[in-house]
């Protein structure tokens, strides 16, 4: 299925930053609301609950989970790339 996107949406998008989560994987930066590490219970059960409801992406590339990633839609994302990094990259895409 093929879908038209007129030039004034690529414009508007044009200006959003991208942030690597690893693996050829991009999130827009704007959209991100948390980067926790997977180990605490709280982000464990969000991710538990994120993949019951069909909200989990995993980007991990059959890697450990070493960060999760969560956006203002209410995705989570998993990702190998260590949080320190993915917050590091955040800093510097938003500059």
């Amino acid at each position: 299925m093929l879908y038209r996107v007129s030039y004034k949406t690529i414009e508007n998008h044009m200006d959003d930053k991208l942030l690597n989560l690893g693996f050829g994987n991009h999130v827009v930066s704007k959209k991100v609301v948390v980067i926790a590490s997977p180990s605490s219970a709280p982000i464990k059960r969000l991710k538990t609950e994120a993949k019951k409801e069909n909200r989990l992406v995993d980007v991990t590339q059959g890697r450990k989970t070493r960060s999760i990633i969560v956006t203002d839609s209410n995705h989570v994302i998993l990702s190998a790339i260590q949080p320190e990094t993915i917050s590091q990259r955040f800093s510097t895409s938003n500059e």
